[in-house]
């Protein structure tokens, strides 16, 4: 499991404002980390704090050699700052927690444990999770139900930030906005084999909260994205173009019964079966149904074009970065 700079661990702490939190969490880390006896490095990433915590970082530092930082010039949010981790890291296997001391260090050893059967990703599940229920519980439990209908990944809390990587797995992903949460899903997408374990939580006892209900509408949002990356991300055209010949045949549907009734039913067919269809009506009465018919026409040609340049787009992402379309876990040849 060791890397080539024999770092076989590195812990990633993406932590805002933690000034009172952060001597006992370091103090945690190292007694969880020697007791491994494993080598072993941790990663801190100010992200924009406005209190002290760097010169506390900086004291760390000072006196341990195993511990990083890095000190962003201003706040990008947790995404941002485990990206920068992972990116600046060197362990075979990348394990972030949070700085809140809500997370246990002593429950690091089993997500290794785990990693060591085979799997490439071990998530941490809160199963007696110490929050408030109503802004922070509720929302957690809707918006995992949610994910998992979503994307078919069987996890109870993908919100938990306790989790390991592989680093093979880690350097294929790329995160952008709130996607830190949906690692598991996008690991799924290259093929990894995914678990999670019971973590221990615990309340949070000193510092302010850095999440909210506001959270949820991005949630929401990437999952609408990562769910479009899930079915369509190297064939927009199918999603976009489907769409968009469902619309314009609805469309043409609705503008050929207006015209055949208006060609050849000009004064309204009073007898038959053909007077449901053709029965006489206004001007007027007519409007609301002929623009929808020409909405719906050009929505679907809209539609299938942006799926042609989303095409463009997506050979053009992958030609010019020579980048592939496929993750190869092993070649094994003689």
């Amino acid at each position: 499991m060791a890397s080539e700079n024999n770092v076989e661990i590195s812990i990633v702490v993406p932590l805002l404002n933690e000034v009172e939190n952060l001597p006992e969490l370091y103090d945690r880390l190292h007694d969880a980390l020697s007791k491994l006896k494993r080598t072993y490095e941790i990663i801190f990433i100010d992200d924009g704090s406005i209190d002290n915590s760097f010169c506390i970082l900086k004291e760390i530092a000072s006196v341990d050699v195993n511990v990083q930082i890095i000190r962003f010039r201003r706040n990008f949010g947790q995404t941002a700052a485990m990206s920068a981790g992972f990116d600046h890291s060197q362990g075979s296997v990348i394990i972030p927690i949070d700085a809140d001391l809500q997370n246990d260090p002593n429950d690091i050893e089993m997500l290794l444990n785990k990693i060591e059967e085979g799997y490439d990703i071990v998530s941490g599940w809160r199963a007696n999770r110490k929050d408030g229920f109503v802004l922070r519980r509720l929302p957690s439990i809707l918006a995992n139900r949610l994910i998992v209908w979503l994307t078919g990944v069987k996890l109870h809390d993908f919100g938990c930030t306790l989790k390991a990587y592989r680093r093979d797995v880690i350097e294929n992903i790329r995160l952008y906005g709130e996607l830190h949460r949906f690692i598991p899903v996008l690991g799924k997408l290259i093929g990894a084999k995914i678990t999670e374990i019971k973590v221990n939580h615990y309340p949070r006892t000193r510092g302010q909260s850095k999440y909210g209900i506001s959270r949820a509408m991005r949630v929401i949002l990437d999952l609408i994205m990562i769910r479009f990356l899930m079915s369509y991300s190297t064939r927009p055209i199918q999603i976009f173009g489907l769409m968009g010949i469902l619309s314009f045949c609805a469309g043409f549907v609705i503008s050929a019964y207006l015209s055949v009734g208006k060609l050849f039913f000009p004064g309204g067919k009073k007898e038959g079966w053909l007077s449901y269809f053709f029965s006489e009506t206004s001007l007027n009465e007519r409007m609301p149904m002929l623009i929808l018919s020409v909405l719906l026409l050009f929505t679907g040609v809209q539609l299938i074009s942006i799926g042609l340049i989303g095409e463009l787009v997506i050979r053009t992402y992958h030609e010019s970065q020579s980048k592939p379309i496929y993750v190869i876990r092993e070649i094994i040849k003689h």
